[in-house]
């Protein structure tokens, strides 16, 4: 461990997960805080629409969504390291216009089917309106260009500020909501707001930065011309388009799926489970967020990316078992104390779900390691085939025996996902002496 720490690359990659952890272990205290506010301020069916309403506006974003933070990252990163403000222009240009055409198409389609799906996500007649209005936040959780700059920027500090807004707001409106007795669209309306004004503190600190940079124009929107400057860009981004609705399917996408099979008061069990899950998992997502633009500052034909890769998920694995281990004691007397004991099943399904965070810390890696060796095609396929495998596992699960089918979906479906990543990942790393630095761009 001693050797790893003086490899400046890995020393960096744990010094902006720190940065990031500094304001996500607050954050998600202030999650918990708002979550807890809405389950005792609401009965377990109106808790359940309103994590259906969320869910809902998450998962058409995320489904129509360009991971233009990834292509920043893929063509930007490289681009600053050459110092070419030309080609970086070129590539936040792109993303933005990509962003800004996404948003209005999510925005559209998410109003349409509403109507259509509303009865069958447990959203009533009363709460139909609401539901849609809320749709309009659509368009800012679609935008992806300014956390992408951000990290190219190595600003993980100021990432790190900006995710400690949604949530305190959020539970500061809770509070209020809880307390003033507003009910449903007074929790409604917190939710709404905090996201809102989160997602433009983002745009703010992504455009301070380029100006203390002078990489002027940098937000200005383009689509065709741009692309043709820059080899593979349509290519990159319609496969992690693609590849991000499949995880938005199988994640955000669960909460729905759960409401349409056994009603919204088991899909508010579910999200309780999961709200855990997530934050228990935070330590690995936070690596992830600073090992992918680490490691496309390095050369994928050397075994240094390679060797990072395995380090972070040694790392990152044996926190996951330490981490399972502490959610499986402190998790039901936590879910009794912030949610109260009418979600106590949940605790139930944790236990489940638990084994997956070991699964799923120790292979975060694998997706940017395919990434960086212009292996995104494999990535796909290998999310495609574990998302519908869970999908089948979770309709199968849940309607033969209840709730507790989901969590053993989830854990399956986790494993799916690390084990069809695997393989091409080691395929890669065979033939890493074909590959090189800058494959994916076109040299002007």
């Amino acid at each position: 461990m001693k050797h790893w720490f003086s490899d400046g690359a890995f020393r960096a990659i744990v010094r902006n997960a720190s940065y990031l952890g500094s304001s996500n272990v607050v954050s998600a205290l202030l999650g918990l805080l708002a979550l807890a506010c809405a389950g005792r301020g609401m009965s377990p069916a109106l808790f359940g629409t309103l994590v259906v309403v969320q869910a809902y506006a998450k998962t058409v974003s995320d489904i129509a969504k360009f991971q233009t933070w990834q292509f920043v990252v893929q063509f930007g990163t490289p681009a600053l390291a050459r110092q070419d403000v030309t080609r970086f222009r070129d590539v936040t240009g792109f993303s933005f216009g990509l962003d800004l055409a996404s948003g209005a198409v999510a925005l559209v389609g998410g109003m349409i089917l509403l109507p259509l799906l509303s009865h069958a996500v447990g959203i009533s007649p009363a709460d139909f309106w609401w539901a849609l209005g809320y749709c309009t936040l659509i368009p800012t959780m679609t935008a992806a260009t300014p956390m992408g700059i951000l990290r190219s920027i190595d600003r993980f500090d100021l990432i790190a500020m900006q995710q400690a807004i949604t949530p305190f707001l959020r539970a500061t409106g809770s509070v209020a909501a809880y307390f003033g007795h507003l009910g449903f669209p007074g929790f409604l309306a917190t939710w709404y707001v905090s996201s809102l004004l989160g997602d433009g503190a983002l745009w703010l600190f992504a455009v301070h930065e380029l100006r203390r940079q002078k990489i002027e124009h940098a937000l200005r929107p383009g689509l065709f011309a741009p692309a043709r400057r820059i080899k593979g860009a349509w290519d990159f981004v319609w496969t992690t388009n693609f590849a991000h609705s499949i995880w938005s399917a199988r994640n955000a996408g669960s909460n729905v799926l759960v409401g349409i099979m056994l009603g919204p008061t088991a899909a508010g069990l579910f999200k309780v489970a999961l709200t855990f899950f997530d934050a228990a998992g935070t330590p690995a997502s936070l690596m992830q967020k600073s090992f992918y633009p680490e490691i496309m500052r390095m050369e994928p034909s050397s075994t240094r990316p390679w060797k990072l890769g395995l380090r972070s998920a040694a790392l990152a694995g044996g926190l996951g078992v330490l981490v399972a281990l502490l959610v499986i004691v402190v998790g039901k007397p936590l879910i009794s104390l912030v949610f109260g004991h009418q979600y106590l099943e949940s605790y139930n399904l944790l236990q489940v779900m638990s084994a997956a965070l070991v699964v799923s810390m120790a292979g975060f890696p694998l997706e940017s390691l395919l990434y960086i060796a212009s292996r995104q095609r494999a990535a796909l396929v290998a999310q495609a085939l574990a998302a519908a495998l869970y999908a089948a596992l979770l309709i199968g699960l849940t309607h033969y025996i209840g709730i507790m089918g989901a969590a053993i979906a989830y854990f399956g479906g986790q494993c799916l996902e690390a084990v069809f990543q695997l393989i091409p990942t080691i395929a890669a790393y065979r033939k890493r002496h074909t590959l090189s630095h800058y494959a994916p761009e076109e040299v002007r």
